[in-house]
């Protein structure tokens, strides 16, 4: 549930804070007044694309929060663990910063986040519904996406579409392989000899590094062993070594420190170093006593080495690149060896059909079960909103085998008696087509798991007395979930739980919007105005009592 929006220098607001609650709540207002602003803040904060001019004039960024209540949301909280986000099973903050510039940054939780991770989130949270709602009504594929998620076969939809794709990737293989059958075998020949010379060289990163390594430790190894050797002199072979220059002072600090025993110390130190540099010189002769030239060896690296070379240049890769390259070979040889196999490529993909075709039969069979129970629901609400005698069918026409599964699927409605039910883009009247939308929309939202729902002047084209059934079903749509509705209709507005108002003010020359929760009577006066216009009378407003008291 939406709980809370704050919008900073967002195109004509410059500071404003919103709560919300459960339940159906009204947002009203004077044309231009900006009802539509915090539409375009609340997608923008839950993803939507972003367009220039949108921060407020003067300011160098517009800054836009909302905070949700996600305690009962399951899966949400599971795609936040999946996202590394985090979450304290409570709350969800989205929020989104845009620069005059166009630039963006995005934070869920305050952590920051993708534009795609914003509209992920946002699908769980909030859907908005507005007039061009009623425009994508009219895509067999939103009617398709409408359908199958009412029915719950949203994701045996996307398992069957996913078949699909799988049953013609393997076709397209095997038609290509029988299309370039010889030229897959001479593929396959030539990568056997790669495979087979490069097996034969055994190499391996691990070895290619040991190898340097030892060719490089026996190339200087008469150097090696001279340095080792010098080093000895000075450290203790010598007659004035280091150990032997060590070992006078500190015979003189002993006899010292008795007359001073601060000099104590000092002879600790020295104690030390000299301790250490015996180490260094009994390591020294331990690898000296060790240490050998051996020619043959170095011939047989240096062999090693050129081999390796030779055909890191043959395949134009570096030498630590080979045993990549090796597996690379072997996995595109293993592909062709199993295409080549009889009939194995064939028997994938005929496998991968009949996958598909489990599936599909499976959401066939769902979707038929379900086109005249949604018919029947979506017809019922059509005759409370005075389109009386008219019909609405899902219209499910076999078609050859698709992503979309055995059928088209379209919605089909008669306006009233005595008329065939045609496809819902034929029908002519605008009021017609709202009055449909939003049965469909009302009906197919119950079976819905997302908790708010947001209606933005859907109830245009419609008016009298089909305004009050209007106003009732969202207010029936809101006992169970939040529903807001932007509205212009004072049938619809009489009937919210809660009316926000937005109007625009005047501030040092500058034009702002804001929103205000109103009380009883500033209700009264809303609902007045929205019915007599610019001059409200006393009986206007005993009309508008009236109906916030029905």
């Amino acid at each position: 549930m939406l709980q809370m929006l704050s919008i900073r220098d967002f195109v004509i607001v410059d500071s404003l804070n919103i709560d919300f609650v459960n339940g159906f709540t009204v947002l009203t207002g004077e044309t231009g007044a900006g009802k539509s602003i915090l539409i375009d803040a609340l997608s923008l904060a839950i993803g939507a694309r972003g367009e220039g001019g949108i921060t407020r004039a003067g300011a160098e960024k517009a800054e836009i929060s909302a905070s949700f209540d996600i305690a009962k949301l399951q899966a949400l909280k599971a795609w936040m663990q999946d996202n590394e986000i985090p979450n304290d099973g409570e709350q969800l903050l989205c929020r989104r910063v845009i620069y005059a510039d166009g630039r963006s940054r995005a934070f869920i939780n305050g952590q920051p986040a993708t534009i795609q991770q914003l509209r992920d989130a946002g699908e769980f949270l909030v859907d908005i519904y507005s007039q061009n709602a009623h425009h994508s009504l009219l895509k067999l594929s939103t009617q398709r996406e409408i359908f199958d998620d009412y029915c719950g076969l949203s994701p045996l939809a996307l398992e069957t579409a996913s078949a699909y794709q799988s049953w013609q990737k393997l076709s397209q293989q095997r038609m290509e392989m029988e299309v370039n059958a010889s030229k897959y075998a001479d593929e396959l020949a030539e990568l056997r000899d790669k495979v087979r010379e490069l097996v034969q060289l055994g190499f391996s990163v691990g070895e290619w590094e040991a190898v340097q390594q030892e060719h490089s430790r026996l190339s200087n190894g008469a150097a090696l062993l001279a340095g080792c050797e010098q080093s000895r002199e000075l450290l203790s072979e010598g007659e004035i070594s280091a150990l032997r220059q060590l070992t006078s002072a500190q015979n003189k600090l002993q006899g010292l420190r008795d007359f001073d025993a601060s000099l104590e110390e000092a002879l600790a130190s020295l104690d030390a170093a000299i301790i250490q540099l015996d180490e260094t010189d009994r390591f020294l002769n331990r690898y000296l006593q060790r240490a050998e030239l051996d020619p043959e060896k170095l011939a047989e690296l240096e062999l090693r080495i050129q081999l390796i070379y030779a055909t890191a240049r043959k395949y134009r890769v570096r030498p630590e690149e080979l045993e990549a390259l090796l597996a690379e070979y072997k996995l595109r040889m293993d592909a062709l060896e199993s295409a080549q196999m009889d009939g194995e490529l064939a028997k994938r993909e005929i496998e991968a059909k009949i996958s598909y075709e489990n599936l599909a039969r499976k959401l066939s069979e769902g979707r038929h079960q379900f086109a005249p129970i949604l018919g029947e629901k979506i017809t019922n609400e059509m005759q409370r909103l005075s389109l009386a005698g008219g019909c609405f069918e899902v219209a499910l026409t076999s078609q050859v085998a698709s992503s979309t599964g055995l059928e088209q699927i379209e919605f089909m409605v008669a306006g009233h008696v005595g008329v065939d039910a045609r496809p819902l883009n034929k029908v002519a009247s605008g009021g017609e087509l709202s009055r449909i939308s939003l049965a469909i929309r009302v009906v197919t939202a119950q079976q819905g798991t997302v908790p708010t729902m947001i209606f933005d002047e859907v109830d245009v084209g419609i008016g009298g007395g089909v305004a009050e059934v209007v106003g009732a079903l969202l207010k029936q749509l809101g006992v169970g979930r939040q529903v807001l509705v932007i509205t212009h209709l004072p049938q619809v507005a009489a009937q919210g739980a809660r009316h926000l108002k937005v109007k625009k003010l005047q501030r040092d020359h500058v034009t702002l919007s804001t929103i205000e929760v109103l009380d009883d009577n500033a209700r009264v006066e809303e609902i007045a105005r929205m019915l007599g216009g610019i001059e409200i009378t006393e009986t206007t407003r005993k009309h508008a009592s009236e109906m916030l008291m029905q």
